[in-house]
């Protein structure tokens, strides 16, 4: 007795074989965030612990707990609730509301007053980072020096001037890189600075305070100053594109811009008051 083999498309048993192909994310054009949804997750790096990334109405990102918590188990100051891919604080009037990461990570210290449905939901985190320990499968990042003022070197989290706003580099100019996704739904590996395009100009510019700051010593800094590009240039930048991905506004997101707003009381460890001598460009 000879068998017969199942024919194409279908299992041994004859059933249907069903074929998922794979659906493209896209994101709506009328859409306050660029950001794919799929490039919204990642990992704390002190805990190692599962975050979901998100921009703030300030354009700002922030780390959430990827599962809804009900708003009787979370203090008030710790609500915030999605709208469009962007996260607001405060509750929106439902029983569910999402809470920092920061608030239950089990290396630190919680921001707010915590009930106790909030502790065992950090002990259950803690406990899962030492399994991840264990396993080999996350090592906590160590604390790293911040470098010296005097530092002649190029700093490795400059300070950028665009916009008329001063921001604190996530990396080295030269290695701040494009956020966009590719055909390939990969992050796109070029640099944000353009090897054939203007550059921006070390500058030393003082301090001064920012707009609800305190004043400080008037001490000049080493700035990144992209003022003097076309402001479609200063977008760029801002949105932290390479020129290919700048001119397909069309492309999402597959990471948040990795900008802070530069604060000279909160970031004084990343003020240098002396420029690189090494520049990375024809300076």
């Amino acid at each position: 007795m000879c068998s017969t083999p199942a024919p194409a498309g279908r299992h041994w048993d004859g059933s249907p074989r069903i074929t998922r192909r794979p659906r493209p994310l896209q994101v709506a054009s009328t859409s306050p965030s660029r950001l794919l949804r799929a490039g919204q997750s990642g990992r704390c790096r002190q805990c190692g612990n599962r975050i979901d990334l998100y921009q703030r109405a300030d354009q700002q990102p922030i780390a959430l707990h990827p599962a809804e918590l009900s708003t009787a188990h979370v203090p008030e100051p710790c609500r915030w609730h999605l709208s469009g891919g962007i996260a607001y604080p405060h509750g929106d009037g439902s029983t569910w509301c999402r809470i920092p990461h920061a608030v239950i990570c089990p290396r630190r210290t919680p921001t707010c007053r915590t009930g106790t449905h909030i502790e065992t939901l950090r002990r259950q985190l803690a406990v899962r980072t030492r399994r991840l320990i264990d396993a080999g499968a996350f090592a906590a990042t160590p604390p790293t020096a911040s470098q010296p003022a005097e530092d002649t070197g190029n700093p490795a989290r400059p300070i950028v001037h665009m916009l008329l706003c001063r921001y604190l580099a996530e990396h080295a100019i030269e290695h701040i890189r494009c956020v966009a996704q590719t055909h390939h739904r990969h992050r796109c590996t070029h640099p944000v600075l353009a090897p054939t395009g203007p550059a921006g100009t070390w500058k030393l510019l003082p301090t001064g305070p920012g707009r609800g700051q305190l004043a400080l010593p008037d001490v000049l800094m080493a700035v990144y100053d992209l003022s003097s590009l076309p402001y479609s240039e200063q977008l760029r930048w801002r949105s932290q594109r390479c020129p290919a991905h700048a001119a397909t506004p069309s492309a999402a997101d597959l990471a948040l811009a990795g900008w802070q707003t530069f604060d000279p009381l909160l970031h004084a460890s990343h003020i240098h008051t002396r420029l690189p001598a090494r520049p990375f460009r024809n300076q």
